[in-house]
C-alpha cells in the first residue's frame, strides 16, 4: 500500500501539480483556511497522475489488461473503422476508469504499431457502450507474434478531455510498457481475434499492466461468473 502511494508521478501531471502548488500558495496568502483546500486539491492531483509499477506476466500468447478500472463490457463488435481491420467483429473487452483509477495506458502484447488513428468524437458516459462508437479516440493496431493484429482504443469520457498517446508508428513495444494516458475519467477498449480465449468478466477489476485478460493459445471456454 505505502509503495502504491509513493508511486512516480507519470511526467504529464506535473505541470498540473505546478499550477495547484501555486493556486494553493495563492489561496494561503488571501486566507489561511481556503489554503487547506489548496493542499487537499493538490494531493489530489498527485494522486491522479501517480504512475505505479507493475510487474508484466510474460508468456507467449499472453494478453494483459492495458488499464485499471472494471470491465464494462465482453463480446463481439466491429473495430474501428479507421484502423482498416474490416467489418467482421472482434471481440472486445471494454475497461472504465473512473477518477480514482490509475490512468496510465499500457500495452496488452509485444508487437509493432501498425497504424494509430486519431477519431473526434463526443464526450458521452464513457461506462456505456455507446461510447465506443461516438467519443473521441485514439486508436492502436498492433501487430503481435500470433500471426494476428489486435487493437486498443483509448477513449475520452464525460469529464475526460484530453486523449495523451506516445505510441508511433512503426514502433517495436513490449507488454506493460506505457504508452499513454487519458485525463479524467475515460475508457480502454481492447479488440482481439474471435478465437482467442477471453479471461475477464463483466464487473471485474483490472490492474492493467498486470491482469491477464485473454490468452491467444488457450482452449477453454469462456468463463462465467457467480455474484455474492
Amino acid at each position: 500500500m505505502l509503495r502504491e502511494v509513493l508511486s512516480p508521478i507519470h511526467p504529464d501531471g506535473w505541470r498540473f501539480l505546478a499550477i495547484a502548488a501555486a493556486l494553493t500558495a495563492l489561496l494561503f496568502w488571501l486566507a489561511a483556511p481556503l489554503g487547506w483546500l489548496g493542499v487537499v486539491g493538490t494531493a489530489w492531483c498527485a494522486y491522479f497522475f501517480r504512475d505505479p509499477w507493475r510487474v508484466t506476466p510474460q508468456r507467449d500468447g499472453l494478453v494483459i489488461a492495458p488499464a485499471d478500472g472494471r470491465v464494462v463490457s465482453v463480446g463481439p463488435a466491429a473495430p474501428p473503422a479507421e484502423l482498416g481491420f474490416g467489418e467482421a467483429p472482434m471481440l472486445r473487452i471494454g475497461i472504465f476508469l473512473n477518477v480514482f483509477d490509475v490512468h496510465v495506458n499500457r500495452m496488452p502484447m509485444a508487437g509493432r504499431v501498425v497504424k494509430r488513428a486519431y477519431h473526434a468524437g463526443k464526450f458521452l458516459n464513457a461506462s456505456v457502450d455507446k461510447a465506443s462508437e461516438e467519443n473521441e479516440r485514439m486508436a492502436i493496431r498492433l501487430a503481435t507474434g500470433e500471426g494476428a493484429d489486435i487493437a486498443v482504443v483509448q477513449i475520452a469520457g464525460l469529464v475526460a478531455r484530453r486523449i495523451v498517446c506516445t505510441a508511433a508508428e512503426g514502433q517495436e513495444v513490449v507488454a506493460g510498457e506505457r504508452f499513454g494516458l487519458i485525463r479524467f475519467g475515460s475508457r480502454t477498449d481492447l479488440y482481439l481475434p474471435p478465437g482467442w480465449a477471453v479471461l475477464a468478466l463483466e464487473g471485474q477489476r483490472m490492474i492493467g499492466g498486470e491482469t491477464v485478460i485473454a490468452d491467444a493459445r488457450a482452449q477453454e471456454p469462456p468463463r462465467r461468473g457467480v455474484t455474492h
